[in-house]
């Protein structure tokens, strides 16, 4: 993990020391009614008296932390409606770089979970975890740690995974839903469609994400951006022609 990615967290969800139970605020975001109820529950146990927003979509989530700038801890769900995975993750770090977010995900992928904490986020819990054990992650990550599951750790990640997710921690919240759209085996014209933008500006964002990916070809990206899926994805049947 990078030394910059360490020391922003770090600097981000330190727990203030003398900070009474009754003063923290929590922000749960979840699109599963039963999920985000319990996780509140359990936060209200555990932090008697805080405050718990909820939401359900990044909408939602984004309203939340305008309006509380200063919430102690965002949990995020990946799979809420406009979140689009990871994209989600690197908008709201651009809107509200100083909003502490942890992921609890049922993703499995080492290389992504990795990847949320070097976008910034304290780190990253399985959704399978037993309740006690996400409010042990919860208060560790007030405390400045950094949370991640063991085979996302230093050391266990392969230095090509935890290279991966480093390099596509760069892009910028645009550059990250041209990626996953490329991962969709889209063309430029149908991604400068779907997003609304010229395609000469879809063209920039992919020369920018090859660069930062350190390939030199579109087919190059999208077998990464399949590593670096929430979800194992089946290879491409059509192999998509890489566009100028």
């Amino acid at each position: 993990m990078s030394r910059a990615a360490i020391c922003g967290n770090l600097r981000r969800f330190r727990l203030a020391e003398g900070k009474r139970l009754a003063e923290f605020a929590f922000i749960v975001a979840d699109d599963h009614p039963m999920v985000r109820d319990a996780l509140a529950l359990a936060l209200r146990g555990a932090f008697p008296n805080a405050e718990v927003a909820l939401a359900g979509t990044l909408d939602e989530t984004s309203a939340a932390i305008a309006a509380g700038p200063d919430v102690d801890l965002v949990i995020l769900d990946l799979d809420m409606p406009g979140m689009q995975g990871l994209t989600g993750v690197s908008m709201l770090r651009a809107s509200y770089p100083s909003a502490p977010l942890v992921i609890v995900s049922a993703t499995r992928n080492p290389a992504a979970m990795r990847q949320v904490v070097e976008m910034g986020a304290a780190g990253f819990i399985p959704k399978s975890s037993p309740m006690e054990e996400i409010i042990t992650s919860v208060r560790a990550a007030m405390r400045g740690e950094i949370i991640l599951p063991p085979g996302a750790g230093d050391g266990a990640l392969s230095p090509s995974d935890a290279d991966l997710a480093t390099r596509a921690a760069r892009m910028t919240p645009q550059q990250h839903r041209v990626f996953a759209l490329m991962a969709e085996g889209k063309p430029n014209k149908i991604i400068a469609y779907d997003m609304q933008i010229g395609e000469a500006t879809v063209k920039a964002h992919v020369t920018e994400i090859l660069r930062k990916m350190g390939v030199h070809s579109r087919t190059q990206a999208i077998v990464l951006a399949q590593r670096l899926a929430l979800e194992p994805a089946a290879p491409l049947a059509i192999p998509v022609a890489d566009e100028a």
